[in-house]
Formats: structure tokens, C-alpha cells, sequence
């Protein structure tokens, strides 16, 4: 297998899993604080970090690899956990999902402007005309009843667009799941002080459905879906991969409507057909 092939691969691979993160946070602030939720998930992913980077005995990076990895740490680490946590305290994870359609042009300007990537004119056209299949769904659904939510979701994609973007560039130096190994563990130390500063005092209110998101977004959002998404923007191209960002509304729906009985419109399938088109031509004029 080729090395774009197998970059798309793990690129479809990390959405997937991806895709799962904001009906898994929307489950779990219903009983956890948002801050708490945020530095938590960071911390029981930095811990299993640090573990895997010891367990293979990785080499320190370099001290010109540190404002990268702080980068990545403020963009996937902190900024977009937080700010999707608080932006689900007021709208629902059905709406919030379909602003994830902006992340791949969002991601494909950062490509260019930190990852010195140039994708052909036809391959904006594509990734313009997704995302406007994406938004006019959204807007086809009604705007939110709340604009904070709104603009805390917006905020959210283009610090994780930057930290997608920077992510990639550095993992074809260190590698996919070094990068966002050394991320979480540089956030580590503080992560730690403050799940004691906003550790609530009791669990009692707790439910099974709210443990069950955190050790989601702790174990899968937080690092294995980083390990195949990295590897796969590396592999592939950032702008280029970055376009199956597209599709992770239409799974993301999906889980929304299964696991929290969320409406979700029939318009969505026909949709999601029109992006897939975008996401294949995305792929075809970016080789």
C-alpha cells in the first residue's frame, strides 16, 4: 500500500473515532463541570501518554520541537476540549456537530499557512462546496437558540484547526502518536493542579452514562484517535485528509440519534452523498 493510501486510511480511521467525542462530552456534562471534564480527560490521557513514551523509550524532542508541541497542546489539548464542554452546556450535540463541517477548510488554511502545503485551485473549489453542503444543512435545521453556544463552537475549530495543522508538520518528524504523547504530558503538570483545584466533592450525583463520556474522550478522543489522525495527515497531506473531516458531522449524527435519541433530519443522508462527492474530488485533484 502506497503512503497517501494508507495516509487516508488512517485519516478515515481517526474521524471515526473522532466522530464519537462530542455525543461522548455531551453525555458527561450533564454531571461533570466543563472545566473539570476538560483537565480530567487531559490528564488521564497525559498519564497514559507519558506511559507509552516511557514503555518505548522515546527520545526527548528537540528544544526547537517545544513551541510546536505547546501549539498542539493549547489548540487539541485545552482550547477545543474546553471551549466544545462549554459551548454543550448550551446547545445540543446534534447542532454542535455540524460545525465540525468547517474544521477541514479550517484545517487546510492552517496546512497552508504552518505546513507550507499549496493544493491546487480545484481542490478549494471541493472543500468550499462541502463546506457549504455542511453549513446550508445547518442552517436548514434552524439557527441555536443560543449564540454564546454558537460562538464557543466556532472559536473551538480554529484553535483545533491550528492544532491539527501543526500536529501534522511535526509528525512527520517525531511521528503521529509521539506528537500528541508529548502534547498531553507537557500539559500534564498543570492538568494535574487543577483536577484538584475543580475536583467537585462528591460523586454521588455521578451517573453510569457520565463515566462512561469521560473515559471516552480520555482514551479514544484524546489520544488513539490523534495517533491514526496525525499519521494519516502526515502521510496524505494536511489539506488533503483534513477534507474527510466532512463526513465526521453526518457519523457524529448518527451516534447522536442511536445513543442520546437526539432528532436527526432524513435530509441528513442526502447530504452526507453530496460531501462524500466532495470529499472523493478533494481527494482526486489534491494527489
Amino acid at each position: 500500500m502506497d503512503k497517501t493510501a494508507s495516509g487516508w486510511i488512517n485519516g478515515f480511521l481517526g474521524v471515526l473515532i473522532f466522530s464519537g467525542s462530542l455525543p461522548a462530552t455531551r453525555v458527561a456534562v450533564m454531571d461533570f463541570d466543563p472545566v473539570f471534564l476538560t483537565v480530567a480527560r487531559a490528564a488521564i490521557a497525559g498519564l497514559l501518554g507519558l506511559a507509552l513514551l516511557f514503555l518505548f523509550r522515546e527520545k526527548r524532542p528537540s528544544n526547537g520541537d517545544l513551541v510546536s508541541l505547546l501549539i498542539v497542546a493549547f489548540g487539541v489539548v485545552l482550547g477545543f476540549p474546553l471551549l466544545t464542554a462549554l459551548a454543550l452546556q448550551h446547545i445540543t450535540s446534534a447542532h454542535s456537530i455540524v460545525f465540525i463541517g468547517l474544521l477541514p477548510l479550517a484545517t487546510a488554511i492552517f496546512g497552508v499557512i504552518r505546513g507550507g502545503e499549496r493544493p491546487r485551485p480545484a481542490f478549494w473549489l471541493f472543500s468550499c462546496l462541502g463546506t457549504a453542503l455542511v453549513a446550508g444543512f445547518a442552517l436548514s435545521q434552524g439557527l441555536s437558540a443560543s449564540p454564546v453556544g454558537d460562538l464557543l463552537m466556532l472559536a473551538a475549530i480554529i484553535v483545533c484547526g491550528l492544532g491539527y495543522a501543526e500536529g501534522a508538520k511535526l509528525s512527520r518528524k517525531l511521528g503521529g502518536w509521539q506528537v500528541i504523547s508529548w502534547a498531553l504530558v507537557l500539559s500534564l503538570p498543570v492538568m494535574l493542579v487543577l483536577v484538584v483545584v475543580t475536583l467537585p466533592p462528591s460523586f454521588n450525583g455521578v451517573g453510569q452514562p457520565a463515566w462512561i463520556g469521560l473515559a471516552y474522550v480520555s482514551l479514544f478522543s484524546m489520544l488513539i484517535g490523534f495517533i491514526f489522525w496525525y499519521r494519516g495527515l502526515a502521510q496524505g497531506g494536511i489539506a488533503a485528509v483534513g477534507q474527510l473531516q466532512l463526513l465526521q458531522p453526518f457519523f457524529g449524527l448518527g451516534m447522536a440519534a442511536l445513543l442520546l435519541g437526539e432528532a436527526v433530519s432524513p435530509l441528513m443522508f442526502a447530504v452526507t452523498i453530496g460531501v462524500v462527492l466532495c470529499v472523493a474530488g478533494a481527494r482526486k485533484v489534491a494527489r
